[in-house]
């Protein structure tokens, strides 16, 4: 998708960055996402596996679209951990919306750890066939 149309995204070309306003064993990585666009609007799959409906957080903001999401990985009682690279990660991605969108109406699904959103065009923005009458 270009970034002259509908969504830009943002930090291109990072996996992954250490936050520095967080405690020194979080990490933050950028999610996979698919971005699929027709004429009605887009709809972007992201992947956070390991994350439930309650360690997800979604919002839209002056035209920037942010997913944030914790995940859970469970661990028996009695295993000790030798070497865990990732215990619980952090996800995170941001997105620029074109103003052709309409944020108030987007809707969210995660199933399985993979969130589905889908973010309609406004009315006006989407293609219209135009009556012609003749005289």
């Amino acid at each position: 998708m270009s970034e002259t149309t509908q969504m830009v995204e943002r930090d291109q070309g990072a996996v992954a960055q250490r936050e520095e306003d967080r405690p020194a064993a979080r990490i933050t990585l950028l999610p996979a996402v698919d971005i699929f666009e027709d004429s009605n609007g887009v709809t972007l799959w992201a992947d956070l596996p390991g994350v439930t409906k309650d360690n997800l957080n979604v919002n839209v903001h002056d035209g920037n679209l942010q997913i944030e999401a914790q995940a859970v990985v469970p661990m028996p009682a009695n295993l000790r951990v030798q070497h865990a690279e990732v215990r619980e990660p952090h996800f995170a991605r941001a997105f620029a919306l074109s103003p052709e969108f309409d944020t108030s109406k987007i809707d969210a699904q995660l199933t399985d750890g993979v969130l589905k959103l889908t973010i309609p065009r406004r009315d006006e923005a989407r293609p219209r066939r135009i009556a012609v009458t003749t005289g």
